[in-house]
């Protein structure tokens, strides 16, 4: 399911030139999580994790892999800086 998501999503973020770092699938309590990492050479600010949650949602609602209801959770790889 993982690598449905992810070959889903990589084109369309490579071409923004934003990398997928990580993607997980995880339950906290009564919640799912679709966690997605992202990362972009030099950084990647927050405009660029709203647009790139952009283009990620409607990918996920077309291919519909998970079947249970999760929480989108997007961000940027930490940096050890």
């Amino acid at each position: 399911m993982l690598e449905k998501v992810r070959s889903a999503i990589e084109k369309p973020l490579k071409d923004m030139e934003i990398i997928v770092d990580d993607i997980s699938f995880e339950k906290e309590g009564s919640y799912y999580f679709l966690r997605i990492t992202l990362d972009k050479v030099n950084g990647i600010d927050l405009d660029t994790i709203v647009e790139a949650t952009n283009i990620i949602n409607p990918i996920l609602d077309e291919i519909d892999v998970i079947e249970e209801s999760y929480i989108l959770d997007v961000s940027s790889k930490e940096r050890g800086e």
